[in-house]
């Protein structure tokens, strides 16, 4: 039987500082309090997303690159990668902020843990007013000022603070120090990989352990990238019913695509899966001459030899990830 275009069922992550607009704002079903994310697609040992309907369902995202190899990653994705799927997709909801924190690069993460470093991006979908978010520094520093204001809890006053709105977007390289603020709500594109150095947690204690959460002081301090960038947000066009470019890296690339009426799609050139996140309104997508609905706060893949597509919408906006 043909591959189609295919939802898996979200992984649901309880955390500290999780809140409830996964279920208010984007429809999702759980019923545990303090759910922080939802893992859309996901590879990571473990927390493998099984498919939602469809002949496949029940499968983990691994079967199906085990069965289907290049026909579902695209082939020069398979030769690269093999049966580890590249990249993790996952809804954000922060009610209180996230720790402050930092990821390592590919090369310390292969050596102290053998995984995929963590190159990510975020997509505001929503945020309450004067929500912000932690990206970088505020000037240039080193690892001797930074250790001082760590050690005098001052760690906030190094950062740059930036205020957002829905529509943000933000590249995360390996390096960056980062953190979510409180009212934020977001999409996560990301290496696949579950690697996070905690710097600084607000001294407060998990609901769930009675304790603090652990920090990783000595890790962080050798993946920090010190230096001040002018400008942390990405610049992107809304021109409608074409792909705009918002994050292009070497681990993924995600454009914007605002559909109104019907967009044809041709991936016969891209040698790669496609997908979809519904971050407004919703998206009919046809594959093959059937009919698949994609709502706000769904995703959708697409495998590699699905080429042909049209999507349609009265007002509908979607993010669309690939390699």
């Amino acid at each position: 039987m043909e591959l189609y275009p295919i939802k898996f069922a979200p992984i649901f992550k309880y955390r500290l500082w999780g809140g409830n607009k996964l279920k208010t704002y984007l429809n999702k079903k759980y019923d545990e309090e303090n759910i922080g994310e939802s893992w859309e697609v996901s590879d990571v040992k473990g927390d493998e997303t099984k498919v939602l309907d469809g002949f496949l369902a029940g499968q983990t995202l691994k079967q199906l690159i085990n069965t289907y190899k290049g026909d579902f990653l695209g082939k020069s994705v398979y030769e690269t990668f093999g049966t580890n799927f590249p990249i993790l997709i996952k809804f954000i909801d922060a009610k209180t902020p996230l720790s402050i924190q930092v990821h390592p690069s590919n090369a310390l993460a292969k050596e102290r843990h053998n995984s995929f470093g963590k190159n990510e991006m975020w997509y505001v979908m929503e945020a309450d007013k004067d929500a912000e978010l932690i990206v970088g520094f505020d000037t240039d520093t080193n690892k001797e000022e930074y250790q001082n204001h760590l050690n005098k809890d001052t760690i906030l006053e190094l950062l740059h603070q930036e205020n957002v709105e829905k529509g943000d977007t933000f590249y995360i390289p390996t390096g960056r120090v980062h953190a979510i603020g409180a009212g934020v709500l977001l999409a996560e594109i990301q290496q696949t990989s579950d690697i996070t150095y905690r710097i600084y947690d607000y001294n407060r204690k998990d609901n769930a352990t009675g304790k603090e959460r652990e920090l990783h002081t000595a890790l962080a301090i050798d993946a920090i990238d010190f230096k001040y960038y002018s400008n942390f947000k990405t610049t992107y066009k809304k021109t409608l019913n074409t792909s705009n470019t918002l994050v292009h890296s070497p681990y993924f690339k995600t454009n914007f695509i605002k559909v109104i009426g019907t967009l044809e799609k041709d991936y016969t050139n891209l040698d790669s899966f496609v997908i979809y996140m519904c971050v407004n309104g919703t998206i009919e997508i046809t594959s093959k001459n059937k009919i698949y609905r994609l709502n706000m706060g769904e995703t959708i893949l697409l495998p590699a030899n699905l080429n042909q597509l049209k999507l349609s919408s009265e007002k509908g906006e979607i993010l669309e990830i690939y390699l």
